[in-house]
């Protein structure tokens, strides 16, 4: 969620900055050019008021420069201009023909923005507003003032500016912009990460919890955290239906516990009185053989019934445990029932590194006893049963491989159900809850059991701890 929620606020403050930045730069830029306008239009209307006196004269005589004063002053005066500030101007006539020039040959087009700054000051406006200039447009800037001799146009001053100044500090205006821009869009996305993080962080907490129930450790609850409103409902919420879960299933457990212990002590009597019944019996009497074995079969289902709602309701008692060492003993304690079945049992582990799961020893053993039966069992005489200790992926695993007749894939599917048997297996004794009590002893830890193929035929079982590294390394992250 993360990696969505965060772009979607990094793009919608950019797209905030970016609608404020485009028009503050234009806004930027027409300010930086309307006091250069507005410099032009007061040097005009300057020297429209020296042109002013000179157009008093004869429009049709000739005018000497040398020989009339202000004509004089008026001609120095754009010499020095353009000389000082590189900008062209000039006086022109109705006829565009030149009162004063500089530089000297300078002429009013025909066409372009000049002419066109030049033809709207015959009609008695003056050039307020220009079109934009951009810094990547190398054009002049063209400024007109009307000359007005008795309510008539006579004349009109026009310059012609150089851009260059002007397009150098709108770009260094709009990089001063872009440098605030960025600015504020670092700030955005540190704001958008925290704000990520506070939103998420009961959700990631949530995620976690949920994880640690569905795999058995029913005692976890989400703590109190900071984030919104509404998911810290969604938290107090998920907590509550967490405890009544619990409640539910300890409920459970305590009356499977409580039943499975209370028939226990008829059924033993019960079992008592048939075998004192079976003393009055003729030998070789197949009925009384069957009760009695079929009560001894009933006695082993409570007892796995039992031992299954301790299983799920004892606490584990987690601690680095050396996985080779704890499966070698257990081998060792079963290989005499796997020589009276005519079954060998081949054990290896590593031996250049120690493998070491986070994981309940007691737990972990009487997982691993129900697995190695499991594959005795079923395993035909002569056969083996292959066990090996390995590290993968972050854990610690203990594969125990047999050779009986494995399993299909729908019955791949059910295995570790409870008082789930193969259809084919029936005859063999057993409750159907061997494998579902391994799997409820290593979730306790965080361990799991996994059921594969074993080719050409059989049956893999993998059970897996946290390796000790891995669980370390997360307390040292938390």
């Amino acid at each position: 969620m993360r990696s969505r929620l965060l772009p979607l606020l990094i793009v919608l403050m950019a797209g905030v900055l970016l609608a404020l930045g485009f028009p503050l730069a234009a806004s930027q830029a027409a300010a930086q050019q309307q006091r250069v306008v507005v410099d032009r239009i007061d040097d005009t209307t300057r020297f429209a008021a020296l042109a002013q006196f000179v157009t008093a004269r004869d429009e049709d005589s000739l005018v000497d420069p040398d020989d009339d004063e202000r004509l004089h002053t008026l001609v120095t005066e754009l010499d020095r201009y353009e000389q000082l500030y590189g900008i062209r101007a000039g006086v022109f006539y109705r006829d565009r023909t030149s009162m004063a020039a500089a530089p000297r040959n300078w002429r009013v087009p025909s066409s372009g923005e000049l002419y066109d700054s030049y033809d709207a000051a015959l009609l008695g406006r003056r050039a307020h507003d220009p079109e934009q200039v951009w810094p990547w447009q190398h054009r002049m800037l063209a400024i007109a003032s009307p000359i007005v001799r008795d309510g008539d146009v006579v004349a009109v001053v026009v310059t012609d500016s150089p851009t260059g100044a002007l397009r150098s500090r709108i770009l260094h205006g709009w990089l001063l912009l872009a440098a605030g821009e960025l600015a504020a869009m670092a700030i955005a996305v540190l704001l958008a990460v925290r704000l990520t993080a506070w939103v998420l962080l009961p959700v990631a907490t949530l995620d976690r919890v949920t994880h640690d129930i569905a795999t058995g450790r029913m005692k976890s609850r989400v703590g109190a955290s900071g984030g919104p409103p509404e998911l810290l409902r969604l938290v107090r919420s998920f907590n509550e239906m967490a405890d009544n879960v619990e409640a539910v299933l300890d409920q459970q457990r305590a009356f499977v516990a409580d039943a499975s212990h209370q028939l226990r002590n008829p059924l033993s009597a019960l079992l008592l009185r048939i075998e004192l019944l079976g003393l009055e019996l003729p030998d070789g009497h197949t009925e009384a053989e069957s009760v009695k074995e079929e009560g001894h079969r009933l006695a082993q289902v409570l007892d796995d019934l039992l031992g299954l709602a301790v299983a799920e309701s004892s606490g584990s008692q987690l601690a680095a445990v050396d996985i080779a060492e704890l499966t070698r003993i257990r081998v060792e304690a079963w290989r005499p029932v796997a020589d009276r079945q005519g079954v060998a049992v081949r054990f290896s582990a590593p031996g250049y590194a120690e493998v070491t799961g986070w994981a309940d020893r007691v737990a972990l053993s009487s997982a691993l006893d129900a697995v190695i039966d499991n594959a005795i069992k079923f395993t035909p005489e002569d056969s083996a049963v292959s066990i090996r200790v390995t590290s993968e992926d972050e854990q610690a695993a203990i594969v125990v491989a047999d050779r009986g007749p494995g399993l299909s894939d729908d019955e791949l599917a059910r295995v570790g159900d409870r008082f789930w048997r193969s259809a084919r297996h029936q005859n063999v004794r057993g409750s159907g809850l061997g494998l579902s009590i391994a799997r409820a002893l290593l979730s306790q830890g965080g361990g799991g059991i996994r059921f594969g193929r074993r080719e050409p035929h059989g049956l893999e079982v993998r059970l897996t701890v946290p390796s000790t590294e891995q669980v370390l390394s997360q307390r040292r992250a938390d």
